[in-house]
């Protein structure tokens, strides 16, 4: 059974082609387009893994990682902020909130597929 993956991002174009990257390295993707959907979507799919874009209407990627660590069940979820926040001080506060990797737009689709898989092994 193949590992699922929740991708949340505002920007429709680069969610279908983050979802195209994993489809093809044999993922299933499910799509929020900000973090209130997001975590929507994660309590009916129950994913592996969550991908987060940290600058999104609604609920950001910050609120959206901490709101996803404070819930038990979902505490130890891997979590990869995907986002054009590129400062050091983003870096450290996106792993200080909880996230397990942090990468930069744009990004290498053989290095998301790498991150994911050690991730979720």
């Amino acid at each position: 059974m193949a590992k699922k993956i929740l991708v949340v991002d505002d920007e429709k174009d680069l969610r279908n082609l983050i979802k195209r990257v994993l489809v093809r390295a044999k993922y299933d993707v499910i799509t929020a387009n900000n973090g209130r959907e997001g975590l929507t979507k994660l309590y009916d799919e129950s994913p592996d893994l969550v991908i987060l874009d940290v600058n999104m209407p609604e609920m950001d990627g910050w609120e959206t990682c901490q709101e996803i660590r404070k819930d038990p069940l979902y505490k130890h979820l891997p979590i990869i902020m995907l986002t054009v926040r590129k400062t050091e001080e983003d870096q450290i506060k996106g792993l200080n909130l909880g996230s397990d990797c942090y990468l930069i737009k744009p990004f290498y689709p053989k290095e998301l597929v790498a991150r994911v898989k050690t991730l979720i092994i």
